[in-house]
């Protein structure tokens, strides 16, 4: 069953919206590691909080940060990367396998649909990885797996390379969809919806 009870080892915070709802903030106050892409480290610390690590380089740290929270900073000199992946694998490298992103959308349009599609990635990768947003949860998956839901709430359905795609408990049918839009507001009719198939695809929550 996913969605239930959802406690991270680690917090990331992204470079997008900060967030603003009750549910990704709430996974920020209690974070038990929290990691800063760099400029969002700014809000962050600003709100009184202080960051286990910063990943970046530091140009978007306002320079009494940039001073103030130096030894915090790592540097990832790579560019084939964003600073969200970059803290993902730093987080990797330490053990961690269950990772909660948030304030990774917003502002710029292609940032955010290149951190949303990253998720998968980061699954294949062996990580348990979820993205909160103000209005909802993204949660990469692979093959059958069953939703804790409740009656009415909107669920979308992004296929990467899922066949067999047949759903339970969702008001509209399923199929091996080729285009992101044509699984999109989708229904739960049910406490619980189950999605039967074999392959990779991302779902949306909405709170």
């Amino acid at each position: 069953m996913i969605n239930k009870a959802y406690i991270p080892e680690a917090v990331i915070l992204a470079k997008g919206e900060y967030p603003s709802l009750p549910l990704p903030l709430q996974l920020l106050e209690e974070a038990r590691y929290v990691v800063c892409c760099d400029g969002a480290a700014n809000e962050y610390i600003s709100r009184g909080r202080t960051p286990d690590v910063i990943i970046g380089d530091g140009d978007s740290l306002s320079p009494e940060n940039r001073v103030k929270y130096a030894d915090l900073i790592q540097h990832i000199p790579d560019q084939e990367t964003n600073d969200q992946t970059k803290a993902v694998h730093y987080l990797q490298k330490k053990g961690v396998r269950n990772i909660a992103i948030v304030g990774a959308t917003g502002k710029r349009e292609d940032h955010t649909l290149g951190n949303i599609s990253l998720l998968i990635d980061y699954m294949r990768s062996g990580i348990e990885v979820r993205m909160f947003t103000d209005y909802g949860v993204f949660i990469p998956i692979q093959h059958t797996q069953t939703f804790a839901s409740q009656v009415g709430q909107q669920v979308s359905i992004f296929n990467f390379n899922a066949k067999g795609l047949r759903g339970e408990g969702l008001f509209y049918p399923l199929s091996d969809f080729n285009n992101w839009w044509q699984g999109t507001l989708n229904e739960a009719t049910a406490n619980e919806f189950t999605i039967h198939c074999t392959g990779e695809y991302l779902i949306f929550l909405t709170y």
